[in-house]
């Protein structure tokens, strides 16, 4: 005969409420193991992070910390209701921020301050809600891992946070005692090690989430924003022991007349130049470093000391070449160099192959997505994370007189910006004007037929502007400079999430290839179409030798690389041979073209896009200080390969996780496998990586502080 159950007999889990050792050992063990879930969660789900590492234990111990502490205030506060309320909303806030996180890595590669994530809801969902929402469908298994501990404390609330009948004092002190050993022994460990600075002085999210942990880099970021960052510790002595003057070891080159023999991707042996007897000038300015040494003290005198030991560039060649000549300047959304083809594209192949050709160019993933990339391209500065702002953000305000805008504006230029996106995303509607353009997108004074369409048109872009540009200087002379960001390119790639990518589809016919590839190409057949455009008005108006056009890419294509499978490899041609940790993978390509030039030039320096601006302001005479950018002009002579110069030019990548990968003159570093590779017949002293790898961490110290400290205008320089 069946026997019935005791209907008086304690529930399974009837022990945790009991105010006995047991019970409070289970509620500690739930408490200490639920965040530290949610760090593993994370870590585990990242094949950026390296798991096995320092970073493991300090994530660890910091979230038991946490967790430790959730375990106080459930125990601490008296009305039981309220306690469980309390940590139920604490728990569900590290959930959804790690889910948020999580999200944010596998869609741009990168991990956001909250500060920033919060900056960018609003603009997000009104503008990329069905992009955001696929990216939580494709990451949707995360959701069930990152909810398990919220889960368990909904329905053991009552067990985990019991109402006692006794109370002793070893319910707080345990606890507390608890959290005080773990935080400790997790900030010791966080000060511990050569990545310590992520810690302090170079700390952003996506540098101290692989590092430290979500939970350490919450606090940081609290701890920062109220008290304020502490500053580095700046160099107060040149990096270099002995600067060498640059020579023209490596000039550009002239390439043959028959510009379809050379693509962007291939190099013309150098030759070296005839003897002139010319003796250039250095890119420099009159700024008085002695009597700010004297009377600055901290991090300005750093500032000063660091600015004024640069070796400057010399002038050239082709300093001054296009003087007086129109200047557009285009930012193109996710362009890369497999989209130009000689017969799918012929016009951005005359632009890539029939100007300057820069075979060795980079364009690095900031992490900031796009502002970053137009950060770079438009100031000349790298784009560093300065507080929870992006650099470009955080330059609101700030005085930027390098930017191309005031430069020009300076000459009697008329400097626009255009955007064939909502004008104030990004906040571009602050920041382009502290840069010198009258600045219009969709939303205020810019009307396209594309404009409800997701992306709109960069054909409808050119058709809208150039024409009345055009006209403009045709009547009365003015020169021009007008600065694009085009949009058309955008993410996501596929027939019905794209609409340039379905108006373009039939251009790919015969495509053999993913959908996901094609979509891509598809939908970069309209900035074809705007080129195509832009070259014909020009022409038939006149002015093709009167005017310079300069396009560079924000980032390469990620929203190819995001999911399971990595299309990028694909659109490439690596088939999985190039990692994307290599540098290689950022590999681009740079146009700078003007109709008046009669053959192609080919430079094969080491180029990125901090380049541009210091690039233009030299072959157009701009005045310009070229110690006081991070990038350095690539038309200027260079020291021999193996030898160290603060003038030449470095590839510099953003630290995801490994430090800080470069590229030179004389072979590149892979922060991620922590080797150095020579070019071919180069060889270099014992101290050459050590001493560049100081240079690329005081580059990106000091692009900071450029910003942060407003430096140009403590120099003087003013704006508007």
């Amino acid at each position: 005969m069946k026997s019935k159950s005791d209907p008086f007999a304690p529930k399974p889990w009837a022990i945790l409420q009991a105010n006995t050792v047991l019970s409070r050992v289970l509620r500690a063990l739930f408490f200490c193991l639920s965040i530290p879930w949610l760090e593993l969660m994370l870590r585990l789900s990242d094949s950026d992070i390296l798991f096995w590492s320092i970073g493991l234990p300090r994530a660890l111990l910091a979230g038991a910390a946490a967790g430790a502490l959730l375990w106080l205030l459930a125990e601490a506060i008296p009305k039981k209701g309220l306690a469980r309320g309390i940590v139920f909303v604490l728990l569900l806030l590290l959930t959804a921020l790690t889910i948020i996180e999580k999200c944010c890595k596998a869609f741009f590669g990168t991990y956001f301050q909250v500060g920033y994530l919060t900056q960018m809801t609003g603009q997000v969902a009104g503008n990329f809600l069905g992009e955001a929402l696929g990216v939580v469908w494709r990451n949707l298994w995360f959701f069930p891992l990152a909810l398990l501990p919220l889960i368990l404390f909904v329905i053991f609330r009552k067990s985990l946070a019991p109402a006692t009948p006794r109370w002793h004092w070893t319910s707080l002190a345990i606890p507390a005692a608890v959290l005080v050993l773990l935080q400790v022994t997790a900030i010791v460990l966080c000060h511990a090690g050569d990545d310590a600075s992520y810690y302090t002085s170079d700390y952003s999210a996506n540098g101290a989430i692989p590092r430290f942990g979500l939970v350490n880099t919450l606090r940081l970021e609290a701890q920062y924003a109220i008290f304020g960052a502490p500053e580095a510790v700046l160099p107060t002595d040149p990096v270099l022991p002995t600067d060498p003057e640059p020579t023209q070891t490596t000039p550009p080159t002239t390439a043959p007349t028959d510009a379809t023999e050379t693509t962007a991707t291939e190099t013309e042996e150098p030759t070296e130049p005839e003897p002139t007897g010319i003796v250039y000038d250095d890119n420099v300015m009159d700024i008085d470093f002695d009597s700010l040494l004297e009377s600055d003290s901290g991090t300005l005198l750093a500032m000063d000391q660091y600015f004024s030991t640069q070796t400057p560039t010399q002038q050239n060649e082709y300093t001054g070449l296009f003087e007086g000549k129109n200047l557009i300047l285009i930012t193109a959304e996710a362009f890369c160099t497999a989209v130009i083809d000689e017969e799918r594209t012929p016009a951005l192949y005359q632009l890539a192959n029939n100007g300057f050709v820069f075979t060795n160019f980079y364009q690095p993933g900031w992490t900031q997505s796009t502002t970053g990339g137009e950060f770079a391209n438009m100031t000349g500065i790298i784009p560093t994370w300065i507080n929870s702002s992006t650099a470009f953000a955080a330059s609101i305000g700030k005085t930027l007189p390098f930017a191309l805008g005031w430069q020009f504006s300076k000459l009697g230029y008329t400097t626009t910006a255009w955007h064939n996106g909502s004008y104030t995303y990004y906040g571009r509607n602050k920041t382009h004007p502290n840069l010198g353009y009258t600045y219009y997108g969709i939303g205020n004074g810019l009307t396209l037929d594309s404009a409800s369409q997701w992306p709109a048109s960069d054909l409808e872009l050119i058709q809208a502007t150039i024409d009345d540009q055009i006209a403009a200087y045709l009547e009365d002379g003015t020169p021009f400079h007008t600065y694009y960001m085009t949009v058309s390119g955008h993410l996501n790639y596929s027939y019905s999430a794209n609409k340039m990518s379905a108006k373009n589809w039939d251009a790919l016919d015969g495509f053999e290839g993913s959908s996901a590839v094609r979509a891509y190409l598809a939908c970069n057949m309209e900035l074809e179409y705007a080129m195509e455009y832009l070259l014909n008005a020009l022409e038939e108006a006149g002015i093709a030798d009167d005017t310079v056009i300069v396009l560079a890419a924000d980032h390469y294509p990620y929203g190819l690389s995001e999911g399971s499978t990595d299309y990028y490899q694909e659109l490439m041609g690596w088939n999985g041979s190039v990692s994307e940790y290599s540098t290689t993978y950022y590999s681009n390509t740079l146009i700078l073209w003007c109709g008046s030039m009669d053959e192609p030039v080919v430079v094969d320096t080491p180029c990125s896009s901090v380049d541009i601006v210091p690039t233009l302001s030299n072959i157009f005479g701009l005045e310009c200080d070229s110690r006081l950018l991070s990038g350095r002009d690539l038309l200027a002579p260079q020291v021999e390969a193996g030898e160290i110069s603060s003038a030449m030019p470095i590839v510099i990548f953003p630290d995801v996780g490994y430090g800080y990968s470069w590229i030179t003159s004389a072979g590149t570093y892979e922060a991620y496998t922590k080797t150095f590779t020579p070019n071919e017949g180069v060889e270099v002293s014992d101290d050459y990586v050590s001493t560049v790898a100081a240079m690329v961490k005081n580059r990106l110290t000091y692009a900071r502080y450029l910003i942060s400290q407003d430096y140009y205008a403590h120099l003087g320089f003013t704006t508007g």
